[in-house]
């Protein structure tokens, strides 16, 4: 399993930016798939996830700002991000798991490298 994130970077805040994440080595169809975050001193936190048949959820944080989606075509997961807030600023990463527990997240998810996502005030 191979996860790599792209699209980070700095951002006002009010401002938009897309992730996304590429994925081989598996069936990517099967498998659920979530967005985390980890803010310096802080856990990493689930922020969005989608399964395998497209259910999708979000922390409330982030409700109504991002946008989870998938395609099985090119096996990749995207997160639109809208809104934008200083402290939505963390490293984003991407995670996935054939097995989905609460709200269709991945359950014990392997991880990609991250990308950094800064918001300026």
């Amino acid at each position: 399993v191979q996860l790599v994130e792209s699209g980070g970077g700095l951002v006002q805040a009010g401002g938009s930016l897309g992730l996304s994440c590429a994925a081989s080595g598996f069936p990517f169809d099967e498998y659920a798939f979530a967005w985390f975050r980890q803010a310096p001193g802080k856990k990493r936190e689930v922020v969005s996830c989608i399964s395998g048949e497209g259910s999708t959820y979000y922390v409330d944080l982030v409700k109504g700002r991002f946008t989870i989606s998938r395609n099985n075509a090119k096996n990749a997961v995207y997160l639109q991000m809208t809104g934008l807030k200083p402290e939505d600023t963390a490293v984003y990463y991407c995670g996935a798991d054939r097995i989905a527990g609460m709200w269709g997240c991945p359950l014990d998810p392997t991880w990609g490298q991250g990308t950094q996502v800064t918001v300026s005030s």
